[in-house]
């Protein structure tokens, strides 16, 4: 037991220093990109830099590869943390909290958690299931398709920040605020009774334990399926 603790400890130590190793580098060449772009913009090719040929060609080439670094960053750290929320996981966080407080943690976790808009009705009678309430169930349910981590990279990256805190923020408080109402509505009278009586199918067998081999090829895996749509 104690050389598997000890192994698992210098695992993740080596992805810790390879992560730090990488992101510095990543760091470098995000740093660089705009005098690279001007190099080549005015030196290589010799534009001068008044002329809004000049201006527009430094401007592609700073912003295309920021935007595809960025959101390789982005998209590889997110799928790392998703590995962290299975569905069992987050209706047992959301199981437990208030519903005020509760509308909230729905929100943020919706934004973060790996499942569509196609897994709603599973989901929706799960979390009901498990004594979830319905206005904190509705918050996460509006949460997770609305606020995308890709778009709001996009727009970061090529808007600023200011227009990606209004998506993100705009996006939360609509999911809050519709959760907050549903639950004023005290609309669990309506679900219909199977809802409640139907037991969801639960594994009784001990789920295999992720390792952060799994997880850093999760990142992998999302940045290969977004990344290389774009």
């Amino acid at each position: 037991m104690k050389v598997e603790t000890d192994h698992k400890q210098i695992v993740f130590w080596r992805w810790v220093l390879t992560a730090s190793l990488l992101f510095a580098v990543w760091y470098l060449a995000y740093r660089s990109l705009q005098p690279a772009a001007n190099w080549v913009t005015y030196s290589l090719i010799r534009l001068p830099a008044e002329s809004h040929l000049g201006s527009a060609i430094s401007f592609f080439l700073f912003e295309t590869p920021k935007v595809m670094m960025l959101l390789v960053l982005i998209v590889f750290c997110v799928g790392i943390i998703r590995t962290f929320f299975s569905p069992e996981n987050t209706r047992r966080i959301l199981a437990g909290s208030r519903e005020s407080v509760g509308n909230v943690l729905a929100a943020l976790l919706g934004v973060v958690t790996p499942f569509c808009s196609c897994s709603a009705v599973p989901l929706f009678m799960g979390f009901v299931q498990a004594g979830v309430p319905l206005g904190v169930t509705l918050s996460f349910l509006i949460a997770a398709p609305m606020i995308n981590e890709i778009a709001l990279v996009l727009l970061f990256g090529m808007f600023g920040w200011k227009v990606a805190v209004i998506y993100a923020s705009t996006g939360l408080f609509i999911a809050i605020s519709a959760g907050w109402v549903i639950g004023r509505l005290k609309l669990e009278r309506y679900v219909e009774e199977w809802v409640y009586e139907v037991i969801a199918a639960r594994a009784d067998y001990e789920l295999e334990e992720i390792t952060w081999n799994n997880r850093i090829e999760s990142g992998k895996t999302a940045v290969l399926e977004i990344v290389g749509k774009v």
